[in-house]
């Protein structure tokens, strides 16, 4: 069965599995996100093992961003400006260019948004959006099966944010702007905002209400903007049962029953939902950026030594 290589990289974490789809998917390897050399080295070198042990297909990269997806920019392939120490300007495509495999390059919502399509919460829809809260806040929107992508990607986690002060005094967190969405409901911002960390926070306590409000607002948004028929959140702070219910009430109060297809709570329950593949969206979006790669363009394009032609076939695709 052919293999490829899924590379999850978070602000946190990094997970490296391997495998086609859901199925197969195994020795999936957790790694702390330090500095991007000693992170991208052992990702590098597990992936390095296991080719050597049963010959990969392709490489396939989710990470966080900003990065660069434009093969035309001088910088392709590097993390841009982010709050994420020491990582601004890390290149994550040399690491890996030895092993001259085919490669994928893409956000790591925009993967997880990519395998939900395929085998999660939106098999058979072709415009969904995959929101994560966890150590950042990121979309990735697809728009007829495929990662939306213009001069840059989605940066929704850091759209402006109604915030009322004396509900809410936190200023954010964010390094950028303060008080975006990201800056007041990713996870430094709740152990910000209450002087613990975000996973002792209880399941009810009314801090939920605030994070609802603002999730809402990014859902009201989603909503106005791209129209898709789905949307899925999903990472470590949404991950409580509590919050979902709340924001979907909080969304259909915002849109005030302007959109009457979304105007009940049985309608909310089938537009917000939980990501059907759970922990995993993230690295199976990874393998599937690179199947999506090879098979727009299949490996016969390759040279006959099987080294990589350096050339892209569509934002964020290297061989």
């Amino acid at each position: 069965m052919t293999r490829f290589a899924g590379i999850e990289l978070g602000g946190t974490k990094a997970i490296v599995g391997f495998g086609s789809g859901p199925d197969d998917l195994s020795h999936r390897v957790r790694i702390p996100t330090t500095t991007p050399g000693e992170t991208l080295g052992a990702i590098a070198e597990i992936v390095a093992a296991a080719h050597r042990t049963d010959a990969l297909a392709g490489i396939g990269i989710a990470t966080f961003g900003p990065v660069r997806l434009d093969r035309d920019a001088g910088d392709w392939g590097c993390i841009l400006a982010t709050p994420k120490p020491g990582w601004t300007g890390a290149d994550l495509i040399t690491p890996f260019r030895a092993l001259g495999l085919p490669m994928a390059l893409d956000t790591d919502v925009a993967g997880a948004a990519v395998a939900e399509g395929r085998w999660g919460a939106c098999m058979g829809i072709s415009d969904h959006a995959y929101v994560t809260v966890g150590t950042g806040v990121g979309v990735g929107i697809v728009c007829d099966g495929r990662p939306v992508h213009g001069k840059l990607h989605p940066e929704a986690g850091h759209l402006p944010t109604r915030r009322d002060p004396a509900i809410d005094p936190y200023p954010g967190c964010c390094p950028f702007h303060g008080d975006c969405l990201e800056g007041l409901v990713c996870g430094p911002a709740l152990a910000g905002r209450l002087g613990r960390a975000g996973e002792t926070i209880q399941q009810d306590d009314p801090v939920w209400a605030i994070v609802a409000d603002y999730l809402a607002q990014l859902a009201a948004t989603l909503t106005y903007v791209t129209a898709p028929s789905r949307i899925v959140i999903g990472g470590g702070v949404a991950t409580n049962p509590h919050l979902l219910p709340l924001i979907r009430a909080e969304l259909r109060r915002q849109l005030g029953g302007y959109l009457a297809a979304l105007d009940s709570d049985e309608a909310l329950t089938g537009y917000l939902v939980p990501p059907a593949l759970g922990d995993r969206s993230g690295v199976l979006g990874a393998i599937a950026l690179v199947q999506d790669r090879l098979a727009r363009e299949p490996r016969s394009r390759h040279t006959a030594t099987g080294n990589p032609i350096d050339r892209q076939s569509s934002a964020g695709d290297v061989q």
